[in-house]
């Protein structure tokens, strides 16, 4: 019966050639369309997930958002968070490997007769665990350093590149704005991001100093939070809303705005 069957197939492929050759063609396009698909697929979704890794490990990044006055809904920025909030989340909220309470703005950064516009951010040793960023050379901040809000900073690649070419940066000094500041250490490279900003252009500094001697006030424009391996981001999130709702006296009515999916901003309304 088989047999059979496989005689009669041959003699109709023979009968109508083109057709069974036009069918066959069909078949192997159609194939190779979804192996191709697939395989794309596959490979961008390995490079979306290798792109969020290098932000930074099970990250959640917190900022304030909008508040609404009146039946027009005028809208104006919330207060800004303070240590004491970050400090509270650190001490309160369980299954966190990191938190880095963050503040920043642009600056220009010389070295002898080199200077770039860069970004310079302020936070603490907890910044490179959140984000996962690694030392290619130096070191990090001391205790004594970020007590005291002292003039030393670490430099991403791009900085080095632009200021000092193939010269060893540690130990120099450079100067932002009106601070001179010592380089400390030196971040490995990260490349751009998915979306085309570079990773590398910016500086690190000491939480207290740029505050005191950079920004002029004691505010924090956000709070980077790693979640430890295994534990549930969303259980983290749902601790941290709940904790600052308290905290910043949002009622549970109040309309929470999300951020790019990652967390939840909070805001006074």
């Amino acid at each position: 019966m088989f047999l059979e069957t496989i005689l009669i197939a041959m003699r109709e492929i023979r009968r109508n050639v083109m057709r069974s050759s036009l069918t066959i063609l069909g078949i192997v396009i159609g194939v190779a369309a979804v192996i191709t698909m697939v395989t794309v697929g596959d490979g961008a979704t390995k490079q979306v997930a290798t792109e969020i890794s290098i932000l930074g490990s099970n990250l959640l990044d917190v900022r304030p958002g909008q508040r609404f006055h009146g039946p027009g809904g005028t809208r104006s920025g919330a207060p800004m968070f303070k240590i004491a909030d970050a400090e509270a989340i650190e001490r309160e909220v369980s299954g966190l490997a990191g938190v880095a309470p963050v503040t920043g703005r642009s600056v220009q950064a010389i070295y002898g007769n080199e200077n770039w516009a860069t970004n310079i951010t302020g936070s603490t040793n907890s910044f490179l665990q959140v984000r996962n960023w690694v030392l290619s050379g130096g070191r990090q901040f001391t205790d004594g350093e970020l007590r005291a809000g002292a003039a030393v900073c670490i430099i991403g690649n791009t900085i080095r590149k632009q200021l000092f070419g193939e010269q060893d940066p540690v130990g120099r000094t450079i100067r932002l704005e009106k601070i001179s500041c010592q380089v400390i250490g030196v971040l490995k490279s990260k490349g751009q991001s998915g979306f085309g900003t570079d990773q590398d252009d910016f500086v690190l500094m000491p939480l207290r100093t740029v505050q005191r001697r950079i920004v002029g006030n004691n505010d924090i424009s956000s709070i980077s939070i790693s979640a430890k391996d295994g534990v549930s981001t969303e259980k983290v999130k749902e601790d941290i809303e709940r904790l600052l709702r308290e905290r910043r006296r949002l009622g549970k009515k109040k309309k929470m705005i999300l951020m790019s999916g990652i967390c939840r901003k909070l805001s006074k309304h």
